[in-house]
């Protein structure tokens, strides 16, 4: 069954997100296009919650606007943007990074073929 409760279903997550270079994000929705059937935005993000921070650098996946998602979730609530910044992600007033400059993608990836990277 594929699950979110399932390790092999967060193993998935976790190994493209591992790949992710400091300085360069990825969407909840981009990692679920690219991962195919049964994940979702939602279940990616589920999964990045329960990443070890010790292991997985959770804090490159950020929303579909360019903005972190986790101010319900870390103490202190700008952790992620700060993390983000840290490594030279540059965020607007609001909070929000173009995309068009920090986003990645595999280099694997026909991109072609996936349209949808772009336009969540």
């Amino acid at each position: 069954m594929n699950t979110v409760n399932n390790p092999d279903y967060r193993a998935k997550v976790y190994e493209l997100v591992k790949q992710i270079p400091a300085g360069k994000v990825m969407t909840y929705g981009q990692l679920a296009i690219i991962l195919g059937e049964g994940y979702t935005a939602r279940t990616i993000g589920y999964v990045m919650h329960a990443a070890s921070t010790q292991s997985v650098p959770w804090q490159r996946v950020i929303n579909s606007k360019g903005s972190c998602s986790t101010e319900k979730f870390t103490s202190p609530i700008s952790l992620q943007q700060d993390l983000l910044q840290h490594e030279g992600i540059v965020f607007n007033e609001k909070g929000i990074c173009n995309l068009n400059i920090y986003r990645w993608l595999p280099e694997n990836l026909d991109i072609e073929e996936q349209p949808y990277l772009f336009g969540e």
